[in-house]
Parts: C-alpha cells; sequence; structure tokens
C-alpha cells in the first residue's frame, strides 16, 4: 500500500510542475503580446516625436502637430479594424472640417470643391431639397425646421415648423451643425431622404421619407387682402433672386392702390447682407440701415437716400426663427419708426458669415463680423423685440389654417388707415 505522504509529494510535485509551466507560458505569451502592442500600437506613439513640450508655437500646423497627425495615422493604418475602407482624402478632408469645427462657431464650416457648387447653387435659388428652411436653435444644440417652401416633398408631409431633426437617414446628426445637416439632406432629383425628428408633444420620434427635387426657390410671394387696401408680401430668404422679386411684388401692390403693407419675415433665416438693405432701400427714409464691425473695430455702413420711401403705414411680422438678414429689415424698420413690428421676439444672429474661395477652389465659411441697427443694438445679444407680442396658435393653424399673427396685422392696420 502507498504511504500517503508519498503520494501527498508526487501529488504537490505535479501540481508544482503544472503551476511553474502555466507561468512560463503565461509569461511567454505576456511577452509576445506585449512585443505585438510595442511594434504595432505603443510605437507609434513615439515614433519620431520630436522633444518640443516647452515650445510655444502661435500656428496649429508645427513640428509637434505635424508629428502627431503621422503618429495617428500610423495607429489607423495599423490597427483600425476598417482602415481599407478609409482613402487618404478622407482623413485630409476630415482634417479640415475638425479644424473649422474647432471653433465652436454653428455657422463656420469647411467646402468641398462640390459643397461650394451646391452652396452657390442655393444662393441663386436653385438645388435639390425637400424645400425646408432649417435653423439652428441654440438653446437645444440642435438643427430645427424653421419654415416650409411650398411645392417641395416636405409641404406635402407631415413635417412641421418646429420638428428638431435628429437623425438624416441612418446618420445621427444631433451634433451637426445646420450646414451639415443641410448638406446630408441635399443630393441627387428624385432620390430619397429619410429625416427623423423629434416633435414636442408627439410619444416618439417621427421618421418621414421624403423625394428630393429641384426648388426653384420662389422667396417672395404677395397678395392683397379682400377689401384690397392692404398688401403683404411674404419673404422667405433674401437670395441674390429676391431684389428684383420684392420689387415686381411691391411695384404691382402699389398700382392696385394698397393703402397699408405688411412685410411677413415670419421663419426668414436670413441670406445676403447687399439683398437686404437693397429692399431696405425700396421702403425706409435717409438714413442708416445697418453698420457692421469686424474684429479690428472696422466699420461698414449700409444707407439709404430716401427717394424711395414707402408712405403708407407698414407692419412687419417676425417670430423665433426670424434672424440675421430679416433681423436687419424688422430692425431698420422699427428704428426709423417706419412700421410696426408684430409676433414673437426673433432669433438673435447678429453676426456675418463669408464664404472664403481657396486655391483648390474648396473653402471655408467664417464668421467675420457682428452687425447693429440704426439705433446700435446688437441683435447678436437681443434680436428684435416685437411691439406688440402675440404667439401664433399653432392647432389652429395647422388644422384650420387660421393665422392669428396675421389677423392681428390686419387688425392693426385697419385701425392705422382709417
Amino acid at each position: 500500500m502507498e504511504n500517503p505522504k508519498s503520494k501527498r509529494n508526487r501529488k504537490g510535485f505535479i501540481a508544482g510542475f503544472i503551476c511553474g509551466l502555466s507561468c512560463c507560458l503565461f509569461l511567454a505569451i505576456a511577452g509576445f503580446g506585449g512585443k505585438f502592442l510595442y511594434d504595432n500600437v505603443l510605437i507609434h506613439i513615439y515614433k519620431n516625436s520630436p522633444e518640443v513640450d516647452t515650445v510655444i508655437y502661435d500656428t496649429v500646423l508645427n513640428e509637434r502637430s505635424k508629428a502627431k497627425i503621422e503618429a495617428i495615422e500610423d495607429i489607423i493604418q495599423s490597427v483600425y479594424f476598417r482602415a481599407d475602407n478609409i482613402t487618404n482624402e478622407q482623413l485630409e478632408e476630415g482634417l479640415y472640417r475638425g479644424l473649422v469645427h474647432a471653433l465652436g462657431d454653428p455657422y463656420a464650416q469647411y467646402f468641398t470643391a462640390e459643397d461650394l457648387i451646391r452652396a452657390n447653387a442655393s444662393i441663386e435659388g436653385i438645388f435639390f431639397g425637400i424645400g425646408a428652411l432649417i435653423s439652428y436653435d441654440t438653446d437645444r444644440n440642435l438643427t430645427v425646421i424653421s419654415g416650409i417652401i411650398d411645392g417641395g416633398s416636405a409641404s406635402e408631409s407631415d413635417l412641421r415648423e418646429g420638428d428638431y431633426i435628429v437623425k438624416v437617414d441612418d446618420t445621427d446628426v444631433t451634433s451637426y451643425s445646420s450646414s451639415e445637416v443641410v448638406a446630408l439632406i441635399r443630393g441627387q432629383e428624385h432620390t430619397t431622404v429619410t429625416v427623423t425628428v423629434y416633435r414636442e408633444g408627439a410619444p416618439d420620434f417621427i421618421s418621414i421619407e421624403l423625394e428630393r427635387r429641384r426648388v426653384d426657390k420662389r422667396t417672395i410671394n404677395h397678395g392683397i387682402t379682400e377689401d384690397e387696401n392692404i398688401g403683404f408680401i411674404y419673404i422667405s430668404e433674401f437670395d441674390n433672386v429676391t431684389i428684383s422679386s420684392f420689387a415686381e411684388a411691391l411695384n404691382d401692390l402699389k398700382d392696385r392702390g394698397i393703402r397699408g403693407l405688411i412685410i411677413d419675415v415670419r421663419s426668414n433665416p436670413g441670406g445676403n447682407v447687399n439683398s437686404v438693405t437693397s429692399i431696405a432701400r425700396q421702403i425706409l427714409p435717409k438714413g442708416l440701415i445697418v453698420y457692421i464691425e469686424d474684429r479690428h473695430g472696422n466699420r461698414d455702413e449700409y444707407t439709404s437716400d430716401g427717394r424711395n420711401e414707402l408712405d403708407i403705414p407698414i407692419v412687419v411680422l417676425v417670430n423665433a426663427f426670424t434672424a440675421s438678414a430679416a433681423e436687419i429689415l424688422a430692425g431698420a424698420i422699427q428704428d426709423h419708426n417706419k412700421g410696426i413690428v408684430i409676433g414673437q421676439p426673433t432669433f438673435g444672429k447678429g453676426s456675418v458669415q463669408r464664404i472664403i474661395t481657396l486655391y483648390d477652389k474648396t473653402a471655408v465659411k467664417l464668421t467675420v463680423s457682428t452687425y447693429f441697427t440704426p439705433n446700435g443694438r446688437n441683435l447678436g445679444e437681443i434680436g428684435i423685440t416685437p411691439d406688440i407680442e402675440i404667439e401664433l396658435d399653432r392647432d389652429a393653424f395647422y388644422e384650420h389654417g387660421t393665422d392669428n399673427q396675421l389677423q392681428k396685422a390686419i387688425e392693426v392696420l385697419q385701425e392705422m388707415i382709417y
């Protein structure tokens, strides 16, 4: 019979051997894994890294940043699972977009050559989209539908003003700028895009499939009330096509003998400064329309000579989506006591953006200055406060087509006429 002590000793030897072998294997694997990690990942952190930690640079593109970009690129090429699906051109474009995005300015944007072509087409009033005006809500940091254009697919859908866009197709856009969201929505004619929105009061997100169509954007609509005393001109945006269209609409209404005018810039996101000042010169007396200051305090003034001053009562309709150039017009009319502003406090976008084209036909859009009303109000800080505040009855508007703000404007003008 085997001695229990010997049996225990033999078991201990076997256990010790197994444990020792396991430790050796572990050390070997760890050593190999560590070498792999070093060879394929960690080495890139130090590869060609200059010792420049104590150097202060006054430019983004310096030895340290170039070395870090190279290190990150090496890591991507070594270990990124989908590296084969990413081109150098895409990575390079990402650098440029990231540089502009780092400004934290929702209105700044990098344009590829294709983006710039689409942007210029939009300025001329022609593009392929869903027919919706889009703004950026700085309180919620979300892109929002600020208006619907007649004739677009959006006008035939359940999409509404005030809907917040959270997804375009499968892309979450909650961290995107409004310009980036617009770029995703637009595309080739007759293709479709699915827009997912959050609507206050709705139990869940709403997804709507829309057709991209050619939108020959009519920025001006005009008409006259039944008694033919009051004319109205709706301005959806201030583009190059707006100046002549406004002049034609105003002349038509004058020829029809109107005694009062409603200028509706509700949900107007702004546009071209030259466009809005040209329109203001068809209305205002002699004097300042708006002045603009850049970061160095340089000031540009836009004035009216008063030769075309309109001599009938005016009401301007505004809402929370009235922004930028539309605020210039409303603010100038208000400061010159040329009309009464009715509606809701405006957006408050007092900044001016400029598209600057680069040598390779790409471009950047940057905020270059801020503007002030004739009385010195910085609209980026306060917006326009209406003389008469009245909130739109949305339920009545969407269910019955009743516009209580427009009705109020007509009532006020009738009192001024009679």
